[in-house]
């Protein structure tokens, strides 16, 4: 498949997209160590363990925790329902540097994964007792070897949060990094939700990011929706997953409507 930073446009080549290659669910990030395989948090670098996302852009400008308010079903998946955004919220445009992610949005990201809180093999979604390639625990936090001896026993869903806004922190930064246009809140949102999935330097690379921050700007794409729902293909098929996702990412830039997909 090619890299799509190759690409004169820095578009998804015939709007490729990398997917997840995930047993657990839709979300997944793409891995830099194999530009043909999306994994979960693939470039999320360190080592990363209960409260070490402070500082990361996750927590919001009030003292209120923005991870105290999500339903959770009884076999423990959030469940995110349809909200639009504050109206007053959505007006206000800032540069994505003044912006942290909604607690919306992180209903939302977390509500399409699956809450485990015992290791288990990402290929397999079976349990593990002894440390495996993909060993998995969270919100599809992958675990380093050298971590194993922290997860092995398994963690607490508050652990399971942090270690989520954890690995979300560095696609933040980079929303932040490459829009120089001002956004609203849910304008943000909905861009951190697109780097989450197609990974860093590809969206760095986009002709999203060029069209929001200079809408006149010559890509190959007619507008900034069309620029957006390209990336719905893995290998030149459109996958409908995918196709759901960005219309869903849509409706947030667009309508701050958060549904899942």
């Amino acid at each position: 498949m090619a890299n799509s930073r190759n690409q004169s446009s820095l578009n998804p080549p015939m709007g490729e997209c990398r997917i997840p290659a995930r047993t657990c669910g839709p979300l997944g990030v793409w891995d830099q160590a194999d530009p043909n395989v999306t994994t979960l948090l693939g470039d999320t670098p360190g080592s990363l363990g209960c409260n070490d996302y402070a500082g990361l852009g996750l927590l919001p400008q009030s003292s209120t925790p923005m991870l105290s308010c999500f339903c959770v079903a009884s076999d423990g998946v959030p469940l995110a329902k349809a909200v639009r955004a504050d109206s007053t919220a959505v007006a206000d445009r800032k540069l994505a540097g003044e912006f942290s992610v909604s607690t919306e949005a992180i209903n939302l990201l977390k509500a399409v994964e699956t809450l485990r809180l015992k290791p288990y093999d990402d290929q397999t979604s079976t349990n593990i007792k002894n440390w495996v390639e993909g060993a998995t625990i969270g919100y599809g936090h992958l675990i380093k070897k050298g971590d194993w001896d922290r997860y092995k026993d398994g963690i607490t869903e508050t652990c399971a949060s942090d270690l989520f806004n954890g690995d979300l922190g560095p696609f933040v930064a980079t929303v932040r990094s490459s829009i120089t246009a001002k956004v609203t809140q849910n304008e943000f949102d909905a861009l951190v939700i697109l780097a989450y999935n197609i990974g860093s330097p590809a969206f760095s690379e986009s002709s999203v990011v060029q069209l929001v921050n200079d809408p006149k700007a010559k890509t190959g794409y007619k507008d900034l929706e069309s620029a957006w729902k390209a990336w719905d293909k893995s290998q030149g098929k459109v996958m409908k997953g995918l196709e759901n996702r960005r219309q869903c990412e849509w409706n947030i830039y667009t309508q701050a409507i958060y549904q899942r997909w």
